[in-house]
């Protein structure tokens, strides 16, 4: 015998879970980024129609939305983007083409509360507009991030 002892396990993570866990923190981070740029650029974007003339107001109670609103629902919504790419990440086989189907369908439902709001035709353009602004942003960034780490 040459003394060595080669019936020891080294214990440790598996390679595929720590894969696996390595791919999940990277498009939470991507997801995170993501987030911030599409809840700025709409903000911006609703600042800036705000400065040449839309007033924002629903006709449901009157009420003007006000740009902290618009920052808040956009961070909400692109962080429940996030999520469901992560989940599709974890149980899909496909995660990015699922993803892309299912943010480009919950996009095309989120522009039917604009068309139906009453609101002026100024109003229900920007409306619109700023339901695309983060949809630019997150769908093809999260996509793209998808496709990446599941090769």
């Amino acid at each position: 015998m040459n003394g060595r002892n080669d019936t020891e396990v080294v214990a440790g993570p598996a390679s595929g879970q720590a894969s696996h866990t390595h791919r999940l923190r990277g498009l939470a981070a991507t997801g995170l980024v993501a987030t911030l740029a599409a809840t700025s650029a709409t903000t911006l974007a609703a600042a800036l129609a705000q400065a040449v003339g839309v007033d924002f107001e629903v006709p449901d109670g009157g009420e003007t939305i006000p740009l902290s609103g618009v920052a808040v629902v956009t961070g909400f919504f692109s962080v429940v983007g996030t999520v469901i790419a992560l989940a599709l990440l974890r149980w899909s086989a496909r995660p990015a083409g699922r993803f892309v189907w299912t943010a480009v369908s919950l996009t095309a439902i989120s522009l039917l509360p604009p068309l139906l709001s009453g609101a002026d035709t100024a109003t229900t353009a920007a409306l619109l507009g700023l339901h695309l602004v983060p949809a630019t942003v997150m769908i093809p960034t999260l996509a793209r991030s998808l496709r990446t780490r599941t090769d």
